[in-house]
């Protein structure tokens, strides 16, 4: 590989300073080393040599994909961030060999979901995206990447999800075979036993209790019905769930940086905001094929599949929005595209009442009003400060009443909803509040609490792989256990979770679970093996991040290598560094480069740190996947036999 620009034209700063690694920087690249260790130890014990997983030979119902692909994608990512070169073949061949015994299974068409949401697309398809920061990008890479496109940019023959006239995409169950307007038994056959526990999709099912919270979809008339109202009132239309298609489609722009690309996302959340408008300022969560609000709901904008009422509420409304603003603003560079977002918080939270002395939010709409009222989650807004560093989003965070210790450190236990305190810590994800606090310079102690909290929940999964439970040879055929389908089964067991990781090291939180890009300040390469992420001695902390700098230190606790990282701007160079100054433990500015560009070389010789402010201009670049290398890969995609 050779470098795209002369090695010579990527400014070079180096450490001078002789340092005792500080507490930080050896606790995190002890979790790297037993990251890697621990992720060839649940590799080998979950998957076969070709990389199949060793599980059950039949798998009915739409369900089920985006659950294995969740239980590895994070190989990849710990790849990207700096793991072993091991990672980077393991991630790409178990991929492959997920979507081909989910193919076998019948879930999976052409590579992709058959059809499903894209709730749980947005889950699955989060490997691919962390392939693509893991690079460098093969032709198998960007061939699924265009045609994992098309099928929702109205492109694909065989998969016509989007109406290009009415800018709709067609149905909430969408994939490679199109839009899913009948639904049967069959499709939710997996699903059965944990729906008897939520609430009922529509307040008028004959024989089921709305007011009781629960739906018995494992008796047999009940779901009859149920299945038959789906079809009646939610499988056709849109819903703001579907927002989350923005990330495949901006997936691709990263990989080929075309212009229909950029002009798909901001046409398709610009449908969304006139949407909006028509409905007096709240999203609704369902329109139908001709473009009407409410059309098969008898007129009410809430209702629809993973909307205002079931099964999540509000949860799958602001969460595929807030993807897909930042995913614009990503595409464009233009903070307003944030707006619709933004306006949803606000409309949510003037929507607040007091209740047991506590200010709480609505959660749900139902015909009888507003329900299920909780306490506001402040990471949303986080999300959108991280990305625009404006004072209006911080007053949004600031604005919810801390009702408990922001500064709190949680290992989480499960990925999902914790019952006991209802925290959302899918993926095992449960600190952006406190790394909120820790780059607001509220929690001075969070990088070395954090990276403690990752040992102990690296230990806790190892702990549940390495039991009797975690044995892929005992589990049984039942499709729901406990507190999650067996289908789950692998990100329980998976010990491969990092959060302390990309905060610390990126400058950001990590992504939303469901479908969101890992967008930070800043990611690394490393200059001797050509690869991403930080080399095996060298640890990071992004200390600050302001509206246009960022304040990284990086140490080498090594005393025998000598380091060179490329420090990019931006996790897809969407930013341009301006100038790097090193700067002393007093504060003081020792040294000052011209950079003007979206990489910088650090050298760090041997036993030596450096803190560097780096001067910030902000999304100005068009995002890539591109490494500082060449690629020499086929640029031209193959084409098929027009049949």
């Amino acid at each position: 590989m050779a470098f795209t620009e002369n090695p010579q034209s990527i400014p070079v700063i180096a450490a001078k300073r002789k340092t005792i690694p500080p507490q930080w920087a050896f606790m995190q690249r002890q979790l790297f080393d037993q990251l890697n260790k621990a992720a060839v130890e649940f590799v080998e014990r979950y998957t076969q040599p070709d990389g199949t997983l060793i599980w059950r030979q039949d798998w009915p119902g739409m369900d089920g994909s985006d659950d294995p692909y969740e239980g590895f994608m994070n190989l990849a990512l710990l790849y990207m961030l700096g793991g072993s070169s091991e990672l980077h073949e393991l991630s790409r061949k178990i991929w492959d060999g997920i979507t081909w015994q989910w193919t076998e299974y019948g879930q999976i068409h052409r590579e992709f979901d058959a059809y499903y949401d894209w709730m749980h697309h947005g889950e699955g398809y989060l490997y691919i995206y962390f392939l693509g920061l893991a690079g460098p990008p093969t032709l198998k890479d960007r061939q699924r990447a265009a045609r994992f496109a098309a099928m929702y940019m109205g492109e694909d023959k065989e998969a016509q999800n989007y109406d290009k006239e009415r800018k709709l995409i067609r149905s909430p169950i969408t994939g490679s075979r199109g839009p899913r307007f009948e639904l049967t038994g069959e499709d939710w056959c997996t699903h059965r036993g944990i729906l008897d526990d939520y609430l009922a999709p529509y307040e008028d099912i004959p024989g089921v209790d709305f007011a009781s919270g629960t739906c018995e979809w494992s008796n047999d008339e009940v779901y009859a019905r149920v299945i038959e109202m789906m079809n009646e009132r939610m499988t056709r239309g849109d819903v703001p769930l579907n927002l989350n298609a923005t990330g495949l489609v901006t997936h691709a722009f990263l990989h080929f940086g075309e212009e229909k690309y950029r002009e798909w996302v901001l046409e398709y959340l610009g449908v969304w905001e006139e949407r909006t408008k028509q409905n007096g300022g709240i999203i609704p969560d369902n329109v139908g094929l001709t473009g009407k609000i409410g059309e098969y709901n008898d007129g009410k904008w809430w209702g629809g599949y993973y909307g205002w009422r079931w099964p999540h509420g509000f949860l799958t409304i602001i969460e595929p929005l807030t993807n897909a603003c930042m995913n614009a603003v990503l595409l464009s560079g233009d903070m307003s595209k944030m707006n619709l977002a933004r306006e949803q918080l606000d409309a949510n939270w003037e929507l607040r009442k007091e209740q047991d002395g506590k200010w709480v939010v609505p959660n749900k709409k139902f015909d009888s009003g507003w329900s299920d009222f909780r306490g506001a989650d402040p990471k949303y807004a986080v999300y959108l400060w991280t990305m625009s560093m404006a004072d209006e989003d911080l007053e949004r965070i600031e604005r919810i009443p801390k009702d408990h210790d922001w500064n709190e450190i949680i290992i989480p236990k499960l990925s999902g909803t914790d019952k006991k305190t209802r925290r959302n810590t899918k993926h095992y994800i449960g600190n952006t509040q406190p790394w909120f606090q820790f780059i607001s310079g509220k929690h001075p102690d969070y990088p070395i609490q954090i990276l403690k909290a990752n040992f102990e929940l690296v230990e806790q999964q190892l702990s549940k792989l390495r039991s009797q439970a975690g044995d892929p040879y005992n589990w049984s055929d039942q499709y729901s256990e406990n507190d999650f389908s067996s289908i789950h089964i692998w990100q329980e067991m998976c010990p491969v979770y990092m959060e302390s990781l990309v905060q610390l090291t990126l400058g950001g939180p990590m992504h939303i679970s469901h479908g969101g890009l890992q967008h930070a300040r800043v990611r690394y390469f490393d200059v001797c093996a050509k690869r991403p992420g930080l080399p095996e001695s060298v640890a990071a902390l992004v200390k600050e991040l302001s509206v246009n700098s960022v304040t990284v230190e990086l140490v080498n606790i090594s005393l025998f290598d000598h380091c060179s990282v490329i420090i990019q701007a931006g996790t897809f160079g969407e930013h341009v560094f301006r100038e790097a100054s090193i700067i002393s433990d007093k504060d003081e500015v020792i040294e000052t480069i011209s950079v003007h560009q979206k990489w910088l070389t650090v050298d760090l010789a041997p036993g030596t740190s450096v803190t560097l402010r780096i001067s910030m201009d902000r999304y100005v670049n068009s995002p890539s996947y591109d490494m500082p290398w060449l690629d020499s890969e086929q640029k031209d995609l193959l084409k098929g036999r027009s049949l």
